[in-house]
Formats: structure tokens, C-alpha cells, sequence
């Protein structure tokens, strides 16, 4: 990329971040000594197939196209900052956007397993956001879970032709709506004493949605606009990983 174009694409993460920007507060990732032992030992384990799977796409992602570590670190990026902004809620807790809808939608959601899971562990060690205990929990839920209905629904989307960036936005909130729904039942699996599973899956999303939802359309919004930005002054890159069609720009 050209210094211009990469200056465009700074930009776009720094609205994010301002767009995004919120008091500060608890962190919405599963803090440390909010999952039992064997809970956190067992989402851990879980996550492992993927994580392999997931450094091995970025791996080929890479040997391909040494060139493409532009848009796989501008992906990372942008998933550590949307992701470290805390909006609190009127229910006492507070969420925050997840970012990893634009790299499930560029390079599949095998490999944000690993740009999530680096974001993730960056968090728990400099802003106390998250902990290394319920890694695999936070990893499962925001890392994997979120991307792969990303990914489906953009596919699916495809498949119907539905416009390109309807097709993002559909695929970055959905993700991110899917990101709370597992984590509450993550918590509910731990915390469920009064009412069973589903009654806990309920009273935690209940704590999360007043917030989750606007963020959600938000983070749908900034990633389409990440895309048009990258379309206007990436077009190669884009064209390189198979984003767009070289027939498309003829």
C-alpha cells in the first residue's frame, strides 16, 4: 500500500476508536475468578482445534502473499481498539463492540481464532480487561464464536446476492450479538442456582442488550465504512485475497 492509502486506513480505525469511545468501566470479557476452575479449563481446551486450524490460515494466508500481513495487522488492530472501549449500561455491567467481523469477512474465521486470542491476552496483561484464567471462555466467545457466524452470515448473504455492504453490516452486528449470547451462556452454565440454565442465558442478556444492541449497529456501520475505505484505496490487496473478483473492477 502507499503511504496515502495506509493513512486512509489509520483514519477509519481512528473514527472507530473516537465513535466507539466510553466511560470507563468493568470489562465486558469474563473477568478473573467468575468461572470455576474446570469451566475455564474445559473452554480452553475447546478453543485448541481452532487455534491450530487458525495459525495455520495465517500461515498459508501469509506464505501466498507476503503482502497481505498489511491488511492481517490492520484487522488485529482494529479488533484491539473496538474491543477496548467499555460503554456502560443502565444495568450496572457495560459491553463493548468485538471488531471481529471485518477479519472473519476478509480471511475467514479460522484465522481472527488467533488475531482474537492476541488481542485477548494483550488486554488481560495491560488493561486488566478480561483475565488469563477465563482466556479460553473470552476466546471461545469473541474469538471463534462471533467470527463464524460473521463469516456464515456473509456467505449466506452472498449466495443470495444481497448488496455487498448490506452484507457486511448484517455480518459484523450479528457477530457481535452472537458474541453476548454465548457469553451469557458461558456464565449461565456456571452461574445457574436459581431457575436452571435457560433462566440464567436470559437474565444475563438481559444485562447486556441495552448496550449491545446500538453497539452492534454501530460496529455493523464502522466495519462497512472500514470496507469502503479499503475498496477506494486497497483495491489490490482486496483483489489479492480474494475479497473482490478481478472481473468486478474491470
Amino acid at each position: 500500500m502507499t503511504k496515502k492509502e495506509k493513512r486512509s486506513i489509520f483514519a477509519a480505525v481512528l473514527f472507530a476508536a473516537v465513535f466507539g469511545t466510553g466511560v470507563s468501566a468493568s470489562a465486558m470479557h469474563i473477568m478473573e475468578g467468575y468461572l470455576p476452575l474446570g469451566y475455564c479449563i474445559a473452554w480452553g481446551v475447546i478453543c485448541i482445534p481452532f487455534l491450530v486450524a487458525g495459525f495455520i490460515k495465517i500461515k498459508k494466508c501469509l506464505a501466498d502473499n507476503r503482502r497481505n500481513i498489511t491488511l492481517v495487522a490492520m484487522s488485529g488492530a482494529f479488533i484491539f481498539v473496538i474491543s477496548s472501549l467499555k460503554i456502560p449500561s443502565i444495568t450496572g455491567s457495560c459491553s463493548h463492540m468485538t471488531g471481529t467481523g471485518l477479519g472473519a469477512i476478509l480471511f475467514g474465521p479460522l484465522a481472527v481464532s488467533i488475531l482474537g486470542i492476541i488481542v485477548l491476552i494483550f488486554q488481560a496483561i495491560l488493561l486488566a480487561h478480561g483475565g488469563i484464567t477465563t482466556l479460553g471462555a473470552n476466546t471461545f466467545s469473541m474469538a471463534i464464536a462471533g467470527p463464524f457466524i460473521s463469516f456464515g452470515i456473509y456467505k449466506l448473504c452472498q449466495k443470495f446476492k444481497v448488496n455487498r455492504h448490506i452484507c457486511v453490516f448484517l455480518a459484523a452486528s450479528l457477530g457481535d450479538l452472537f458474541t453476548y449470547c454465548i457469553t451469557s451462556i458461558q456464565l449461565a452454565l456456571a452461574h445457574n442456582q436459581q431457575g436452571g440454565i435457560a433462566a440464567a442465558t436470559v437474565k444475563f442478556l438481559g444485562v447486556f442488550a441495552p448496550t449491545q444492541l446500538p453497539l452492534a449497529i454501530l460496529e455493523g456501520i464502522l466495519t462497512v465504512l472500514i470496507i469502503i475505505a479499503l475498496e477506494t484505496y486497497g483495491t489490490q490487496e482486496l483483489m489479492e485475497i480474494g475479497f473482490i473478483k478481478k472481473e468486478a473492477v474491470k
